[in-house]
């Protein structure tokens, strides 16, 4: 390993002096602006450098936000909230806060164009102390980053497509044959991973007009549906007047859109990151959100309330079965499982960008944290991230049932998520106070920020209160149980940054000097080595 004092030096065409062209390259590498141990040069160099333009940062987006949310979760969202017109009015309110959540986000974004997203904002917020802000959105990006959802959802729609019953192990047999190959697809072969991510996703689009098309013709009473507007009729009866339902449902609606900010995490591939970030950001949240209002009317227009109520993940196969038979309904749950396929490949793709940056940090973890942050083997991509997200999705697909472990899985992946969200939207008013001339290429409107910020406080307080139906929707576990389990994966990475930092060097003897090397790969990493207190 060498030095950055060695002869070995970052390349050139990493350098974000050359790809940041709407800011002042002086000031962005000005001491302020600089959050963790690595300048912006230093954190982009290595990997395949800027490859992705607005084309594929915007598949990237839909990508990611299209996958089995708006296939999967219509009945789970309705059975939380009672009726039609409130499951509406959740999806339009995720769509205001989707965007009141991307225009921070591009904020942060244009203020600081390298990857990692809310570890790169909270370092930058909250320095002291040190390396604090860093572990606890590592505990929370490592033990709760998977994508075991999309890869059970991607398993039960082939086994329906093929008339297979879905025996609980061939579940969890297909979907750990998933995660394994897009594993090793983005980590052996990463261009080729790009492609298939990108094909996919438009292929996801297609799938979703097809819908709202056919959802036009229903409604216009073009098919064998008997009563089309059944369910818009006094669509507000049988509302839930319990906060709870409510921020339980809002959570999946928002695990539906999440994914606006994707592109936040791979900045270092980006080229031209701030104009590229303004552009694919709105552009492919607009984008999804049309199709999914049109895509919940088609659901609706297809299937009376205790139909979709009783449809559990498969809302989407229940629509064509009703408006073309089983066999298309089969024809579905292939496009359906191809789409949680994409997304799978999709969250993965930045998920490895994520881990690898927290490694680069030089957050511990075994056997060093210099394999971790590497692109080893191929020099182009981070396999390590990518193994480092593989394991908490295996022990989540082979632990508990799916049955339980989808809804259960939406809420923890949720809850502590709106805790990083209120600390960052915080943050955000904390930088305008204290540093008001910094240059943003992007600023929110400050009442979208209030409006955001507003929303996460009610969602971090109402899941504790008591839902209607005093179960909530993961029976038999408590209702309150995912708040708790989300919550104690960041306490663990406060146990765990004071173990590092604190609890080791007064029983040692020894300080944490931190040093940068450059690995094979090019790719710059911070090192920490013991140093005796003298």
């Amino acid at each position: 390993m060498l030095s950055l004092s060695s002869s070995k030096r970052v390349s050139p065409k990493t350098s974000i002096v050359d790809d940041v062209k709407e800011a002042d390259p002086l000031e962005l590498q000005s001491e302020e602006l600089l959050p963790g141990g690595l300048s912006f040069e230093e954190d982009a160099a290595g990997g395949m450098g800027r490859h992705l333009g607005v084309f594929s940062c915007t598949l990237l987006i839909i990508g990611r936000i299209i996958g089995t949310g708006i296939f999967s979760t219509p009945s789970s969202i309705l059975g939380s909230v009672g009726s039609v017109g409130a499951s509406f009015m959740l999806w339009l309110l995720g769509f205001v806060l989707s965007f009141c959540g991307l225009f921070i986000w591009l904020e942060f974004g244009t203020m600081f164009p390298r990857s990692g997203g809310e570890k790169v904002y909270l370092e930058a917020v909250y320095t002291r102390p040190k390396y604090l802000a860093t572990v606890i959105f590592a505990a929370n990006a490592i033990l709760l980053g998977f994508t075991a959802s999309g890869c059970i959802v991607f398993a039960q729609n082939i086994l329906i497509s093929a008339g297979h019953a879905a025996d609980r192990w061939v579940v969890r047999g297909i979907a750990l044959g998933v995660i394994i190959f897009v594993t090793l697809l983005h980590g052996l072969t990463p261009r080729l991973g790009v492609f298939i991510m990108n094909t996919i996703s438009v292929f996801k689009i297609v799938i979703l007009l097809f819908i709202v098309i056919t959802g036009w013709v229903v409604l216009g009473g073009g098919t064998r549906v008997q009563d089309p507007h059944a369910n818009f009729r006094d669509a507000f009866v049988g509302s839930s007047h319990s906060s709870n339902d409510y921020a339980t449902a809002t959570f999946k609606v928002l695990n539906a859109y999440a994914g606006w900010s994707n592109v936040n995490y791979v900045l270092n591939d980006v080229k031209d990151p701030i104009r590229t970030l303004k552009v694919a950001g709105p552009l492919g949240l607009g984008i999804v959100t049309v199709l999914y209002m049109m895509a919940n009317v088609a659901y609706f227009a297809a299937a009376t309330k205790e139909e979709i109520l009783k449809s559990g993940v498969t809302v989407a196969s229940l629509f064509f079965k009703n408006v073309f038979g089983t066999q298309a309904q089969r024809a579905l749950s292939v496009f359906v499982a191809l789409s949680a396929l994409g997304n799978v490949i999709t969250v993965t793709f930045a998920a490895s960008r994520v881990n690898q940056e927290l490694a680069k940090e030089g957050v511990p973890l075994p056997f060093g944290n210099k394999f971790w942050a590497s692109n080893w083997p191929t020099g182009k991509s981070p396999l390590p991230g990518l193994i480092v997200h593989l394991i908490p999705s295996v022990i989540v697909i082979i632990g508990p049932p799916p049955a339980v472990a989808y809804p259960f899985i939406l809420d923890v992946e949720g809850y502590p998520g709106q805790i990083i969200n209120f600390f960052i939207v915080i943050g955000l008013f904390y930088l305008r106070w204290s540093k008001p001339h910094v240059r943003r290429p992007f600023k929110v409107w400050t009442p979208f920020a209030v409006f955001y910020i507003a929303a996460a406080t009610f969602l971090l307080v109402a899941p504790f209160l008591k839902p209607a139906n005093g179960v909530g929707d993961t029976p038999p576990l408590p209702y309150y149980l995912y708040c708790l389990v989300g919550i104690g994966v960041m306490v663990f990475g406060v146990v765990y940054w004071a173990a590092w930092r604190v609890v080791l060097p007064r029983v040692l003897g020894r300080e944490l000097v931190p040093r940068k090397e450059v690995l094979e790969d090019g790719t710059v990493v911070n090192v920490f080595n013991w140093k005796k207190i003298q």
